[in-house]
């Protein structure tokens, strides 16, 4: 029986003898049922049927009353099985949680006929024929996963911990050594750095002393080209300032002169015959102008009626 289930359903001996007391569990609560039922028909037979001959409406209303109470006895089986594998599987995720492992369920092997009928073959021969053998080591509540699977898995997990640990622990006793290795290369290059610093030290000296030297003589010839340069550019300035000076007094002395010829030219303009009878006709031309604003002033202000007397 055991060899059977296992190559069926793969489960090991203690998970085996689980299945075997929920399935039991199961025919027991589903006989009860059966039984239940059947003392409805029974009931219906000893009560109603005291008589040989019924009409339709009293057949009816037998029939009305037994289903309903077999409705009843059926939809309260399917209520207790559903809320039973319920529990069932609260009690495998409880005890999987503790073990931070995470189950998984496919609901669309519920269905699975092949898998039904696997079940239904083995409830038929194995599980009626070996349910007094594996009765004794039978429990009312699932035994704790301390043992079998989960403790060989808890094992192999802590051989990979540890594994890991050594890997690592090799890792970083290589890396020790490379950077000791590391620090002597860096202490041997700052030796070799320091002597050759020692060595060089006084042709350094005199080169920088030099240098300096040089770098002195450079700066003053450009301190002196500068000056030189500034004292140009302060000349320069100085005569650039007194060519505006004299430039603009020029010009004063040229406006003024403009001034004092156009004066002159629009003097002898008003002088000339011409500009006098020009100037003659627009004072008769102003004087023509006004007098008709007056007339027109007068016509606009006079009535109608004086207008045509």
């Amino acid at each position: 029986m055991c060899l059977y289930l296992q190559a069926d359903f793969g489960f090991n001996e203690h998970h085996q003898n689980e299945l075997i007391n929920y399935m039991r569990f199961a025919h027991s609560k589903r006989a009860l049922r059966l039984k239940t039922i059947d003392s409805c028909f029974q009931d219906l037979k000893d009560s109603r049927l005291m008589e040989e001959t019924y009409t339709v409406d009293e057949v009816s209303d037998m029939l009305d009353g037994l289903q309903v109470l077999v409705r009843g006895e059926v939809e309260m089986e399917l209520i207790n099985t559903a809320h039973t594998n319920a529990l069932l599987l609260q009690q495998l995720f409880s005890q999987a949680e503790k073990f931070y492992l995470r189950l998984q369920t496919d609901i669309s092997e519920l269905e699975n006929r092949e898998l039904l009928e696997q079940v239904a073959e083995f409830e038929k021969t194995d599980f009626k024929a070996n349910s007094k053998v594996n009765q004794e080591s039978s429990k009312p509540k699932l035994a704790p996963l301390n043992e079998g699977g989960v403790s060989e898995l808890l094992q192999k997990e802590i051989s990979r911990l540890q594994e890991d640990n050594d890997k690592l622990k090799a890792r970083l006793r290589t890396l020790e050594s490379q950077a000791m290795s590391t620090l002597d290369e860096k202490s041997k290059a700052e030796r070799a750095l320091k002597d050759l610093q020692k060595s060089q030290g006084d042709q350094q000296s005199a080169i920088h002393a030099q240098e300096i030297t040089t770098l002195e003589g450079t700066v003053a010839e450009m301190q002196a080209d500068f000056e030189k340069t500034l004292n140009a550019n302060i000349a320069s300035q100085k005569d650039l300032q007194d060519s505006l000076v004299s430039a603009k007094h020029d010009l004063l002395r040229v406006q003024e002169q403009l001034s004092l010829a156009e004066k002159e030219l629009e003097k002898k303009f008003q002088q000339t015959a011409s500009y006098r009878n020009m100037k003659e006709i627009l004072t008769k031309k102003n004087e023509q102008i006004k007098d008709l604003r007056k007339r027109l002033q007068r016509y606009i202000l006079e009535p109608v009626s004086q207008r045509y007397h």
